[in-house]
C-alpha cells in the first residue's frame, strides 16, 4: 500500500481500523513475505456498515439515473488514471503478472462504464388496460442495500462488477472482498470516494468470512446477497440468505471442458489454449481445464500442448518476460500438489510439471495430465490452478456427454470449423457460457452466470443490472 493509505476498513466514507484484537497479515505470494496487516472488523463494525448502507439508500435510490450515471463514469475515469498503482497492487497481492494486472484494471473500469450507461436505460413498460381510465405500468425499483462477497482471484474485476451493478440500479452495498487482496479493494474504495459517490453508498469490511457472512445474511436491512467463490461456500451463503427471504446471486465454481474437433488448425488452437489455461496460474473460475480432443489429432495436440506448457515463463510478476506468476497462497499450492499426487498414485501420465518451483513464494510448474480416469480426483475436483487435462474422444456424442458429466456448468469452450458441429456444441453443452472458436467467457456487456452447481443468476450485461432490481406493478384508475 502507498504511504498515504494503509490497510483498513471502509465504513460510512471513513477509512478506519477495525475494532477487533484479531489481525490479518497480507502475504506477497511471489516472496512469501508480509505486505502489511490490519485489524478485523467486529460485529459493531459490520453493524455500522449495514446501518450506513441503509441510511444512504434512502437518498441514493432517489438520485436521478443521469446523476448516478455521471458518478459511475467518473469512477471509471479515475480508475484508468490510477491504473498503474492499482495494477502494481494486484501484482503484489495476487502475484498476477503486471501486464495481466493492467488488463484487469482496464476491464474493471469498463465495468463501471457499462453500468453507467445501463443506469440510464432501466426501462419499465405500460400494459394495455381492460377498461377506460385505467393505466397499468411495470416499474423497476432498486431491491435495497446489498451484501456482497468477492474472492481474491480477480481482486479488481469482481468487486467492481458488484459495486457498479448495485449502484447503477440505485442500491447501496456492503462488500466483503477477500482479506488476502484487501489493498486492491481499498484502492477501489478510494476511487469511489474521490469520484463523489456519497458516504455510506459503498462500504468495505474485512474479517472472519464466516462471521461476517452470518451477520450480513441475517441483517434485516440487507435485501440481497451476491457472492462469487467456491460452490460449497456459495450453497451455504444461499441457504443463509433464503432464511430471511433475501435474493441471492451466486457465481460459483467450474471445471470447464474444451471440445477440440479434428477439423481445426492444431497449432493455432494450442497456442491460444495454453495462454488461456495458464493465465493467472489457472486461478480463474472460467479457466479451460478438461481438454477433450478428437482422436485423429489427439497425439499431435498433446505433443504441441506439452511443449508449449513447458515454454511458459514462470517468475516474478514484475518481470516483463513472465507469463505466469505464483499461486496465491500455501493452500492453493497444497491443493494442487494433492491432485497431482493422487494422479500419480493412480498411474496417470503427468506429461510435464507436477512440482513446486523453488522454496520462496508459491510457484508451481504448468502441469499437463493425460487421459485422467474418472475416479481420479482431478477429473472431478476443480483444480483452480495450472493443471490441464487432455483426453481423446471418438464421436461428438462422447465429447458432449463428458462435457456435461460434472454438476458444474459455468464456462465451456469448443473449437471446430464445421458449422453443424458448432451448432450442436453450442446448443447441447449445459453451461452458462459456451465459447465456440473463442476464449473470452466474460465481458462487461455480456451476462455471466452458471448452470447447475455453478450458480444462480447473472452478472454483467443488462441481466446483471436487473439482478439488483425488483418489479412493481402499478394499476391506477381515475379519481372518483
Amino acid at each position: 500500500m502507498s504511504d498515504d493509505m494503509q490497510y483498513s476498513q471502509f465504513i460510512a466514507g471513513e477509512f478506519r481500523q477495525g475494532a477487533s484484537a484479531t489481525r490479518f497479515t497480507v502475504i506477497n505470494p511471489a516472496t512469501g513475505q508480509p505486505l502489511g496487516d490490519y485489524a478485523h472488523a467486529t460485529r459493531a463494525d459490520v453493524d455500522e456498515a449495514v446501518a450506513a448502507a441503509a441510511e444512504a439508500f434512502r437518498t441514493w435510490r432517489k438520485t436521478s439515473a443521469l446523476e448516478r450515471s455521471a458518478l459511475l463514469r467518473r469512477v471509471a475515469t479515475l480508475m484508468r488514471e490510477r491504473g498503474q498503482a492499482m495494477a502494481e497492487q494486484i501484482a503484489r497481492e495476487l502475484g498476477k503478472p503486471y501486464g495481466e494486472a493492467q488488463k484487469e484494471v482496464v476491464t474493471a473500469a469498463e465495468m463501471f462504464e457499462w453500468a453507467s450507461e445501463e443506469a440510464r436505460r432501466i426501462y419499465g413498460r405500460t400494459i394495455p388496460a381492460r377498461s377506460e381510465g385505467i393505466t397499468q405500468t411495470v416499474v423497476w425499483e432498486p431491491v435495497g442495500p446489498v451484501a456482497a462477497f468477492a474472492g481474491w482471484n480477480a481482486p479488481a474485476i469482481t468487486p467492481s462488477r458488484k459495486i457498479s451493478g448495485a449502484l447503477a440500479a440505485g442500491c447501496t452495498i456492503v462488500i466483503k472482498p477477500s482479506e488476502e487482496t484487501a489493498g486492491v479493494a481499498l484502492l477501489i474504495a478510494r476511487v469511489v470516494q474521490d469520484a463523489g459517490i456519497p458516504d455510506g453508498v459503498v462500504n468495505l469490511v474485512f474479517g472472519d468470512p464466516a462471521e461476517i457472512a452470518d451477520m450480513l445474511c441475517a441483517a434485516p436491512q440487507i435485501a440481497m446477497v451476491t457472492f462469487t467463490g467456491a460452490t460449497a461456500i456459495g450453497k451455504i451463503i444461499g441457504a443463509k440468505a433464503a432464511q430471511t427471504m433475501k435474493r441471492a446471486t451466486l457465481e460459483l465454481g467450474g471445471h470447464a471442458p474444451v471440445v477440440v474437433c479434428d477439423d481445426v488448425d492444431v497449432d493455432r488452437v494450442v497456442r491460444m489454449a495454453v495462454a488461456t489455461k495458464y493465465r493467472n496460474a489457472g486461478q480463474v473460475c472460467t479457466s479451460p481445464t478438461r481438454f477433450l480432443v478428437q482422436a485423429p489429432i489427439y497425439a499431435a495436440f498433446c505433443e504441441k500442448f506439452v511443449k508449449a506448457a513447458e515454454a511458459v515463463v514462470v517468475g516474478d510478476p514484475f518481470d516483463a518476460a513472465t507469463q505466469m506468476g505464483p499461486l496465491k497462497n500455501q493452500r492453493r499450492l497444497d491443493a494442487i500438489d494433492r491432485l497431482v499426487q493422487d494422479a500419480r498414485e493412480r498411474g496417470l501420465t503427468v506429461a510435464t510439471g507436477g512440482e513446486r518451483i523453488g522454496r520462496e513464494g508459491f510457484f508451481y510448474r504448468p502441469t499437463v495430465i493425460l487421459q485422467p480416469t474418472l475416479d481420479s480426483d482431478v477429473a472431478s475436483i476443480e483444480p483452480f490452478g495450472p493443471i490441464a487435462l487432455i483426453s481423446p474422444f471418438e464421436q461428438l456424442d462422447d465429447a458432449i456427454a463428458e462435457a456435461n458429466r460434472l454438476p458444474f456448468g459455468l464456462a465451456a469452450y469448443a473449437y471446430t470449423n464445421h458449422l453443424q458441429r458448432a451448432h450442436r456444441l453450442a446448443n447441447e453443452i449445459d453451461s452458462g457460457v459456451v465459447c465456440v472458436n473463442e476464449w473470452q467467457a466474460s465481458l462487461p456487456e455480456t451476462p455471466f452466470g452458471g448452470h447447475k452447481d455453478s450458480g444462480l443468476g447473472s452478472e454483467g450485461g443488462i441481466e446483471g443490472v436487473q439482478e439488483f432490481l425488483r418489479i412493481k406493478c402499478v394499476r391506477q384508475g381515475a379519481a372518483s
